[in-house]
């Protein structure tokens, strides 16, 4: 009895990827997307009322400059007067006694040093005056 040489079967992939791509488009088409902003926890801030207290209005402001001498300390000007360091230490601290949501706004002037900024924000973290903005003049 003389046997064949077997042949090697031959697989046909064309149906496979055929269902390949049919199982593809179905989860593509029956797939329902998350709406990511339903997820975010964002808080919108409430209105403003008319009947906000006058303390609630009130902010500090502060002004960095360079002195004009070109010595490395910078100029720090509260409520339009210079002070030294100390002297705002005492301001903010009782302005942290009222409350401590007062808005503190720092202008730096673009020449000013880094450090008198640095100082400022120290100040205000060390008596938790957190609602603070700085702005380039």
């Amino acid at each position: 009895m003389s046997r064949k040489p077997q042949e090697n079967p031959q697989l046909d992939m064309t149906p496979m990827i055929d269902v390949v791509f049919e199982l593809i488009i179905f989860f593509v088409v029956t797939i329902k997307q998350e709406d990511l902003f339903t997820k975010l926890n964002v808080n919108r801030p409430a209105p403003a009322s008319s009947t906000s207290s006058s303390s609630d209005e009130v902010t500090c402001n502060i002004e960095l400059g360079r002195r004009y001498d070109g010595s490395p300390q910078g100029v720090i000007i509260y409520n339009k007067r210079e002070v030294k360091r100390p002297e705002l230490d005492s301001c903010l601290r009782d302005i942290a006694r009222t409350s401590t949501k007062t808005p503190i706004i720092i202008k730096a002037a673009e020449n000013s040093p880094h450090k008198a900024l640095v100082d400022v924000l120290d100040i205000c973290y060390k008596h938790k005056l957190y609602s603070v903005s700085v702005f380039t003049l």
